[in-house]
């Protein structure tokens, strides 16, 4: 981060500044993270009050506290009404010392993995700064603007929500110059109450960027294949779609590759090489490949550099052990990437193939009718077994079996569903696992894995 000066800060965010003027070289809002020259913003929430360790990060090197109620601390400390909302305003007022390209990322599924693809193609020709993590909500976005420093020629940048008004709030930090809405699906419906709201809010991601630039949409996707904007350029890509500006033809998948062609700028052709298979993952490729020429870079250097992507934490990555092929897909789940798994996990060569499924949440009233979609889908696609976990998946199992899936096993207990797995497991398997990340389902890897070591 570079250098900003106290009386910036209190300008920028609407504050008041008390004590001295100085300069700060970092923000944090966890005593923890802390070093000599940050700044400490006091977050206010419903289980804490980091205003409780102000002294505290002050003993840690703050030379500053960013705080919305009194305070006692032997440092200078800028008062505002929401350090929430200022830390925010701070964050867009960092933003703006880089005239960079930022690239904006959202959608219900495959926020992440787009992220990475594009991150990928974007340091062809960029040093990039990415989201880490989960740091894509009000807290998360403004720590990764604040590491942005000159060493950066772009950045990418993710926004999540789970309501209305989210999206406005972290764009109009982040000012993307361009973004991406992989597509509209169900997670977030409980508080969002219909695909529709969730569109509405994905499309927020407009408010913080120039009229004139261009927004990259899923144009196989029902919900935004209708979007049209008189004050933004809208881009399309996809497979099956009309009026689409980048095309996937002659797609094939084998085991853990998917070859395909993009079809762009009305006759261009470009072979893709994907290390890693799904439909679902074409989709992320031709946002990322979408974005790079957008950029300025070559088809031919966004085609090498997605044949160099590599997974990311417990999305998709495959690991091989005692003759068992692995699929650790545990960051989150819908009823769509569900069945992207699944369609991922019937692709792989394998003697039989298993798919271990656990609760998906946040779908409120949607959720029984979800997880009997995703027990009727594992039957469609001819899973030879079928394991849940959870009270929710409960109807997957039920579904599954009604639609005739002969192999299904149910538990609520992650040690049994362990052991029940263990005994079951035959060289030459495939095995998927994908829940919601609440469901920490990557602990049953570990038991699995321990014990076949």
């Amino acid at each position: 981060m570079q250098k900003i000066k106290l009386s910036e800060i209190a300008e920028a965010v609407g504050g008041t500044l008390h004590g001295e003027d100085g300069e700060i070289i970092s923000v944090s809002t966890d005593t923890r993270t802390i070093e000599n020259g940050s700044l400490f913003v006091c977050i206010k929430g419903e289980n804490f009050n980091a205003h409780l360790f102000a002294s505290q990060a002050v003993e840690k090197g703050a030379v500053c506290v960013m705080a919305e109620e009194k305070v006692e601390c032997e440092c200078s400390v800028i008062y505002v009404s929401s350090t929430r909302q200022a830390q925010l305003d701070l964050a867009r007022f960092y933003r703006e010392k880089f005239l960079i390209p930022v690239v904006g990322i959202t959608g219900s599924v495959g926020k992440t993995t787009t992220k990475e693809m594009i991150s990928c193609v974007m340091e062809e020709k960029y040093k990039t700064l990415k989201t880490e993590g989960n740091f894509n909500n009000d807290i998360g976005v403004p720590r990764m603007i604040f590491r942005l420093d000159e060493s950066y020629g772009a950045a990418v940048l993710e926004m999540g929500m789970s309501a209305l008004r989210e999206i406005s709030v972290l764009t109009k930090a982040v000012r993307p110059t361009c973004s991406v809405i992989s597509n509209i699906g169900v997670s977030h419906i409980e508080n969002l109450g219909s695909r529709e709201n969730i569109l509405k809010a994905k499309l927020e991601i407009l408010e913080g960027m120039e009229e004139g630039s261009t927004l990259f949409v899923n144009g196989d996707d029902d919900m935004l294949s209708g979007v049209e904007s008189d004050d933004f350029n809208i881009v399309r890509y996809g497979m099956d779609g009309e009026n689409l500006d980048y095309a996937a033809i002659n797609i094939f998948q084998d085991n853990e590759k998917t070859e395909f062609d993009i079809e762009y700028d009305g006759s261009s052709y470009q072979k893709i090489i994907l290390p890693t298979i799904g439909l679902h993952n074409v989709y992320n490729a031709l946002a990322a490949f979408a974005v790079g020429i957008h950029h300025g870079i070559s088809p031919e250097e966004c085609a090498s550099a997605l044949e160099k992507y590599v997974p990311s934490g417990m999305r998709q990555k495959i690991v091989r052990k005692n003759g068992i092929i692995f699929i650790e897909d545990c960051y989150n789940a819908s009823p769509d990437s569900q069945k992207a798994s699944m369609n991922a996990l019937m692709l792989i060569d394998g003697k039989r193939h298993i798919a271990v499924i656990g609760d998906m949440l946040e779908l409120g009233s949607y959720s029984e009718r979800a997880h009997r979609e995703v027990g009727e889908y594992a039957a469609e696609k001819n899973v030879d077994i079928l394991f849940t976990y959870g009270k929710e998946a409960e109807f997957s199992a039920d579904s599954a079996r009604k639609a005739g899936l002969e192999n299904v096993n149910v538990f609520t207990d992650k040690t049994l569903l362990a052991e029940k797995l263990l005994e079951t497991l035959e060289e030459g398997d495939v095995v998927s696992f994908k829940a919601s990340r609440g469901m920490r389902l990557e602990e049953v890897i570990k038991k699995v894995y321990e014990g076949l070591d």
